[in-house]
């Protein structure tokens, strides 16, 4: 094993342990990958770049735009709607013609748009017939998935593996060749799925479920965490705005109505004053709301410069500057994990001349903010080997009195014998987490507690060095004065007289809000409606939601004034599940669409045009006739795949130049080549179709093209039999992370990861079987 197979190899490891672990972006992965390979002298600097210009990578962003005209021409959504007419209610028929059309549909479209535009009419057929939307969503997306094996352009890894062979000077795959195995494939796993994998599917009593579905209420289980507040008269809260009482951002609340003399608003904005005899009809945890108020129970001490003083005895201060390469860039500060992670607080943050001292967890950090931090000496001197800073500086006491002005802004908190905070953890009472509280010591017994873990019980006595505003505490006192009244169902009638609607959406699989906060997305704000609930990983999520990171298949409950609701419509990083009112679709356009679309296939078919040339002039004329614009065209490419591909095709030609493949292939074949060549290509099979598991199919397939093309000439075998297979095996079935499609219907169908093991591994097998009775018959190996 020469130098240079050793390098590969040990870039191929990093980049499936990245791929697994899903610490780095796949498209940053595949950018490693490809800089590495350059660097190292693996392939050529024309080869690492060579990925850009690949017809594969020309052909995929070019259909992607066709794909997205074909939508908005509206021809999908008139096959929907005819889906709808004539699925009736039975759930056999129901899951055999969606997974039918959406196959048909996802051998000329990319499977994840027909998934995200079938999605609606799915859930609206299921509420319609009674059914559980589990029962249909996970078949809808392995309908687009199987239905992508039937044309070269039906699914990224078709394209490479036919480009692959080229390159290799071997005949490429025809347009519809990938139909004698892919149309079968597509019925026989239809009728599996409709007959018998329905079965293995989440079973609920389809009773509950049609109440379920007309009331997202429930279904939500939003009922549980609502609760009636009063204000009383004299109440610190009187003539304080909603935002600055603290109900939204430090209770985690939302605030549902307003009623005040007989009147009631519906979500009211942060800047309306409270009064007395306000009632607010609120959702959130209430248990979370009284252990919050209870901190009110603490009484203020004067100590607070002197046992600053004896906490500095023990404890340094330091000035760090953020890197310009820090992953802290571009999130905001979360105190507790930001403690946790480098073992010192944060008091003040220094931006160009201004010191930010409260509120520090609304901040986002920048490059080149100052934090002022204290911890031990210990702490503050593993910060100098912390890739997060450029510099690490001590300060004095005296400068931080001169250049922050912190003292005033420190107090000391008794806490007494009879409150309920005593016996809880921090991470229990939420300190920090509401006012911007940083604790920064806690003194018990004459001993100084130093940087107090989350898991510290607060104990009776103990007095709590606490870096804040004392107005604050004000706010916490007005809090615990809210009367919370016994009876909440005279204040529901805002949902049952239709000033409040429900409306449930999805991410969709390019949304920008996969990875943002909520609270950052500011949809109150800009669309004057609330997130109610987030539905993840089978259950929902009713509270704190503002903190929440969204992830891919997240199922979102807004709530909000049919009007307003409206405006979610225009939002295309959300597929609505039931819109309030459905935008019509202008179809004039359908038939140039669906024309140009035949064009392309035409002109592939023919062998007038290379499929990415073709590809590209179809793209082009979807613009110039006005299926969509230039816009939309840029926004429909997913750039993630684009730089995925282009990135991950200099690793098989380093593979073949290094001679990595060849080694690999000799493995396989000293394992498995006494069985003789089916058994050989048995066993390719089954490793891509593990390896799809673990990693992006389009990765998979680039790492294994290499393989099986020396597979195919050791053995003397059709190279197009031996890359068949790898196209078929990297149909990834069995995980809700292996492709986006999958991902989808995650949220909406309330799918947990072991759902899609039951059935996605007997549906896998089900294509192995077919795949192992039809190869030897189109595909033999015999070399034509």
């Amino acid at each position: 094993m020469t130098f240079e197979i050793v390098l590969v190899f040990g870039i191929l490891f990093s980049c499936l342990i990245l791929f697994v672990t899903e610490w780095v972006r796949m498209d940053v992965v595949a950018l490693m990958v490809l800089s590495s390979l350059a660097i190292f002298g693996l392939v050529s600097p024309a080869e690492a770049i060579s990925g850009f210009s690949n017809p594969a990578v020309i052909t995929v962003w070019a259909m992607y735009i066709m794909s997205e005209g074909l939508t908005r021409a509206g021809i999908a959504d008139q096959i929907g709607s005819l889906v709808m007419h004539v699925s009736g209610r039975s759930e056999v028929r129901i899951i055999t013609i969606f997974m039918i059309s959406a196959g048909i549909l996802s051998a000329f479209m990319n499977n994840i748009a027909v998934a995200a535009l079938m999605l609606p009419v799915v859930i609206e057929v299921a509420r319609r017939s009674a059914i559980a939307p589990s029962r249909v969503l996970m078949p809808l997306a392995y309908g687009t998935l199987l239905g992508g094996l039937m044309t070269l352009i039906g699914t990224p890894p078709n394209l490479l593996v036919s480009i692959a062979l080229r390159e290799a000077g071997e005949s490429e795959f025809e347009f519809f060749d990938f139909a004698f195995i892919g149309v079968p494939i597509l019925l026989i796993g239809t009728a599996f799925v409709a007959l018998l994998g329905r079965h293995l599917l989440p079973v609920t009593d389809t009773t509950k479920i049609l109440e379920k579905q007309r009331n997202l209420h429930d279904e939500y289980g939003l009922q549980e965490r609502i609760f009636v507040l009063q204000v009383p008269a004299n109440a610190l809260l009187i003539d304080k705005t909603i935002a600055e009482s603290g109900l939204t951002w430090a209770a985690g609340l939302v605030i549902i109505a307003l009623t005040r003399a007989g009147r009631t608003e519906v979500l009211p904005k942060a800047n309306t004053l409270l009064q007395a005899g306000d009632i607010l009809l609120t959702q959130g945890r209430f248990d979370h709301f009284e252990r919050l108020r209870s901190w009110s129970t603490l009484t203020i001490e004067r100590e607070a410069p002197i046992l600053h003083e004896r906490l500095l005895a023990d404890n340094k201060l330091a000035e760090l500057t953020v890197a310009d390469n820090a992953t802290l860039i571009g999130k905001p500060l979360h105190h507790r994990a930001f403690r946790e992670h480098f073992g010192v607080n944060v008091l003040a943050i220094r931006r160009t001349g201004l010191v930010r001292r409260t509120r520090l967890a609304e901040m986002v950090i920048t490059t080149d903010d100052r934090l002022l931090v204290q911890g031990t000496p210990q702490a503050l001197a593993a910060l100098h080997d912390a890739s997060e800073f450029s510099t690490v500086g001590p300060v004095t006491p005296k400068e931080m009195r001169e250049n922050y002005q912190l003292d005033a802004r420190l107090f000391v908190l008794h806490v007494p014998n009879d409150t309920p905070l005593s016996g809880s953890t921090l991470a229990e009472n939420q300190l920090g987490d509401a006012f911007d509280f940083r604790l920064l010591g806690i003194f018990r017994n004459g001993e100084v507690l130093e940087s107090p873990a989350s898991e510290e019980i607060i104990q009776s006595g103990d007095l709590l060095l606490i870096q804040g505003r004392e107005s604050d505490l004000d706010m916490l006192r007005g809090l615990q004065q809210l009367e919370r009244l016994s009876d909440v169902s005279p204040y529901l009638d805002v949902f049952e007289q239709g000033e409040l609607d429900l409306v449930e959406a999805t991410l969709h699989p390019h949304s920008k809000f996969v990875g943002r906060r909520v609270e950052d997305l500011q949809l109150d704000e800009h669309y004057h409606v609330e997130l109610a609930a987030i539905w993840r990983a089978g259950k929902p999520h009713r509270s704190s939601l503002r903190t929440m990171t969204l992830q891919s298949g997240d199922a979102l409950l807004f709530v909000g004034p049919k009007v307003r609701l409206v405006g979610l419509n225009d939002i295309e990083d959300l597929l609505i599940l039931n819109p309030v009112q459905v935008k019509p679709i202008n179809t004039r356009k359908a038939p140039i669409a669906g024309a140009l679309m035949l064009l392309v296939v035409a002109a592939v078919i023919m062998e007038l045009l290379p499929i990415s040339i073709a590809a590209i002039a179809g793209a082009t004329l979807m613009v110039l006739s006005g299926c969509l614009n230039m816009e939309q065209a840029h926004r429909a490419i997913e750039w993630r795949s684009i730089f995925l591909i282009a990135g991950m095709l200099p690793l098989g030609t380093a593979m073949q130049h290094t001679g990595a493949a060849t080694l690999l292939a000799q493995s396989i074949l000293d394992l498995l080549g006494p069985g003789g060549p089916w058994v050989v290509i048995a066993g390719l099979y089954i490793i891509t179709t593990l390896g799809a598991l673990m990693m992006p199919t389009v990765a998979l397939v680039l790492i294994m093209a290499p393989i099986a093309l020396t597979l195919s000439t050791t053995l003397g075998v059709s190279a197009q039999t031996v890359m068949m297979v790898v196209a078929i095996a990297a149909t990834s079935l069995a995980s809700p992370v292996s492709h986006p499609a999958n991902t989808l219907v995650m949220g909406p169908g309330g799918y947990r990861f072991i759902d899609y093991l039951k059935l996605g591994i007997p549906l896998t097998l089900v294509v192995s079987i077919v795949t192992i009775f039809l190869l030897p018959i189109f595909w033999p190996l015999e070399i034509q």
